[in-house]
């Protein structure tokens, strides 16, 4: 389990608020029962919207009075105006969208920046599992059985940082993070954060 910080945030929530600009325009795609954004109108008075895609997730959300819409990274962020925010979110959801490469463009199309967390598929303990068990591994941030996953498309730090080269975008800021919630910064390719990171977070702008 994630460690959870200042108002039960998870760590990495809690990284990803400390990025945003206080009264910015902020859209979280994927944002569960909207714990982000409703920390980030209280402490730093964004104007904040979400798009959830579990009806559940929008209900909790909406009974806190935050802006969230049912939706779909994939299919609705086409939606939305260029430039209409100045930070679009997306923690740990990357790995379950369809069109991840559509998705991120989507994201600085209608954002000035982008910030994007996942688990990172090439942490050693994964590649242990697979090495040692032949079995697809369950770890603290891939917690579901291969059957049941929601997560389609898997990445490690090195495909992400790739994915962005082949994209033209420009990753202001990467961080490594561990399952203790020890941080780290990613420089170059990433080598040594994709085999001891459990999760990547990285700050993204248009080139």
């Amino acid at each position: 389990m994630m460690m959870m910080t200042n108002g039960n945030l998870r760590v990495d929530l809690k990284l990803i608020a400390d990025m945003v600009e206080t009264g910015s325009r902020v859209l979280d795609v994927g944002c569960g029962d909207g714990t982000l954004l409703s920390w980030l109108g209280k402490h730093k008075n964004v104007d904040g919207r979400g798009i959830e895609l579990s009806m559940a997730g929008v209900s909790a959300a909406v009974a806190q009075g935050l802006s969230v819409i049912q939706g779909d990274a994939d299919t609705d962020l086409g939606d939305y105006p260029t430039g209409a925010f100045d930070t679009v979110i997306l923690s740990q959801t990357l790995q379950a969208t369809y069109e991840p490469k559509t998705v991120l463009a989507n994201m600085l199309r209608i954002g000035r920046r982008a910030i994007v967390s996942f688990p990172n598929f090439g942490h050693w303990r994964v590649r242990a599992d697979l090495l040692v068990t032949g079995r697809m591994p369950v770890t603290d941030t891939l917690v579901y059985e291969w059957y049941d996953t929601p997560n389609i498309h898997f990445c490690t730090i090195r495909d992400f940082l790739l994915l962005c080269r082949d994209l033209g975008v420009t990753v202001e800021r990467g961080i490594a993070m561990n399952r203790d919630g020890g941080v780290l910064s990613i420089d170059g390719q990433g080598r040594l954060a994709n085999l001891f990171a459990t999760q990547g977070l990285f700050v993204l702008s248009r080139a």
